[in-house]
């Protein structure tokens, strides 16, 4: 795997040689952590009350419009993270401000999905009326617990060049789903308006 040299000065931890890699304890913290905000988003979500609605927007027609908006919103934010991280990791031309790019656009997605979670979790619950919505539910906690640990992991040192990749790869996998089976069925359904 080639790694932009630069990668370590625009934010990006850089690959450790073989001798100075940390025991795989370490990464251990990380998981506990995405398991724990999984759980603890599931676990919400199952034993609140839904309130049917949590928020809603001027020229929106209904709270699921604006979910579906802001979640695709955060889609398009989560697809200029994969492009800018390829850039980054030299696998695609890019320019010097990629790594600005990948870090301002992953903020952005997450901004706009917190409103999102939150429409879910307050207004909706943890449901598992359908195949759809279950998987909805799941993936969307686990969606936020492994963002969680994507986080802690890039405050690491001597990660192996592997793990950012992979985690940021998943993260972003898992998130398209929950995109699938909630905005991208509410167009499909109801029609792509406001």
């Amino acid at each position: 795997m080639t790694v932009d040299p630069n990668a370590a000065t625009q934010g990006f931890p850089t690959p450790s040689p073989a001798h100075g890699r940390p025991h795989p304890a370490r990464y251990l913290v990380p998981a506990l952590v995405a398991a724990a905000v999984a759980l603890a988003l599931g676990a919400y979500g199952k034993v609140h009350d839904p309130a049917g609605t949590a928020f809603n927007l001027a020229g929106f027609s209904s709270t699921g419009a604006v979910k579906s908006w802001l979640a695709t919103a955060a889609f398009a934010f989560a697809l200029v993270q994969v492009v800018s991280a390829l850039m980054v990791y030299g696998r695609l031309p890019g320019p010097g401000w990629s790594g600005a790019l990948h870090r301002w656009s992953g903020r952005a997605a997450f901004l706009v999905s917190v409103p999102v979670a939150v429409h879910c979790l307050y207004a909706l619950g943890y449901q598992t009326y359908e195949t759809r919505v279950l998987w909805h539910s799941l993936l969307g906690c686990f969606f936020f617990g492994a963002f969680s640990a994507k986080m802690l992991l890039l405050r690491s040192e001597r990660l192996p060049s592997w793990l950012l990749p992979i985690v940021g790869g998943l993260v972003f996998a898992v998130f398209t789903i929950v995109w699938l089976t909630s905005a991208l069925w509410f167009f499909r359904t109801f029609g792509v308006t406001t």
